[in-house]
């Protein structure tokens, strides 16, 4: 397995991604075109569950296909393990890597989920995960589904992107900056700075039941994929300790008032979630043991966020169920099957 903590070192994220852009006037060479690209993520990392997401809530699981990588990977690659003979049925690939060979024989950096594969070539075209969803939004448009919300308002873009980018700074990749920290002053600055904007989110959503506007945005969805894993693993395995986001009232209800909300906790599967964090970070956690805690079914208690207003969907309506093939399996998540 990869070491992710290097010792006397704060942890830095690597950002330089596969930045080509899937657009309706194919600028980069690539075209929105139905049936053209296939969407591989794994349900266990935060960053692709955005992906996941945003595509249920936009309705376009005819247009863009799913493959779903294992919770585990080794250092070469995520695996398509969950799939017959470990194979991804459209692709033909045991492995991730694969794809992003198919373009750059010598891909120096790590094999990341989410990525979008062009289907014809078999080969990677983007990974940008910060991208990635804001094109679904902005560029897929002609194969949204009737009723999509409008995650991403042209009024409210400013504004989104300033609260998302300190949530990622400072709350998405603050956990990682905890459980990665090489010594015990970077993990104390990280600790501060995680805690310190989570005061900031809980005092903004006593008052607001989103983060930018009436209804849900693409920052609620860029917040939440990190809230639904900080009592199951960031809490104890990444040492995000001051307390849970259970006992903290405002974050708690928006987290559960979401994922109560269809598109976002039917995307969630925590035995996935327990399993990527607890067994891929050897370093971290050598034993490999994975907790049996918390007692999820919290997470379908009452929120009462409707109290302050506002509307999930804006002028549009809910998703339908997930696509049979695409269902979390029972015992995975806290929701009825």
């Amino acid at each position: 397995m990869a070491s992710y903590v290097e010792g006397g070192k704060d942890y830095n994220r690597d950002m330089n991604y596969i930045g080509d852009r899937i657009t309706q006037d194919g600028r980069d060479g690539w075209p929105v075109q139905a049936g053209r690209y296939r969407l591989i993520a794994a349900r266990a990392c935060p960053w692709a569950n955005r992906t996941l997401i945003v595509r249920r809530l936009l309705g376009l699981e005819d247009a863009i296909s799913l493959g779903l990588c294992g919770p585990t990977h080794d250092v070469r690659s995520w695996t398509f393990d969950l799939d017959p003979g470990g194979v991804d049925p459209v692709l033909g690939y045991e492995r991730l890597q694969q794809a992003y060979f198919a373009r750059y024989p010598d891909y120096p950096r790590g094999i990341t989920v989410p990525a979008i594969v062009d289907i014809p070539t078999k080969a990677v075209v983007t990974n940008d995960f910060p991208t990635i969803t804001v094109d679904f939004e902005t560029e897929w448009t002609d194969f949204h589904r009737d009723g999509a919300p409008d995650l991403y308002p042209d009024k409210l873009r400013d504004e989104i992107e300033e609260v998302a980018h300190r949530v990622f700074t400072e709350v998405n990749n603050g956990v990682y900056r905890c459980g990665f920290a090489g010594s015990q002053e970077a993990y104390d600055s990280a600790y501060d700075r995680l805690f310190t904007a989570l005061d900031w989110l809980e005092e903004r959503l006593s008052e607001q039941r989103y983060l930018v506007g009436d209804t849900i945005t693409e920052a609620d969805v860029r917040l939440f994929t990190t809230l639904a894993r900080f009592d199951p693993v960031y809490h104890g395995h990444f040492k995000c300790n001051r307390n849970k986001l259970d006992e903290m009232p405002a974050l708690w209800g928006y987290a559960r008032d979401l994922f109560q909300t269809p598109g976002f906790g039917d995307t969630i599967d925590f035995v996935q979630i327990k399993r990527h964090y607890y067994v891929v970070h050897s370093d971290i956690n050598p034993t490999g043991i994975v907790p049996k805690g918390p007692d999820l079914s919290n997470w379908l208690t009452p929120h009462h966020r409707e109290q302050l207003g506002g509307r999930p969907f804006g002028d549009g309506t809910p998703p339908g169920p997930p696509v049979p093939a695409e269902v979390v399996p029972a015992g995975h998540t806290p929701l009825p099957a």
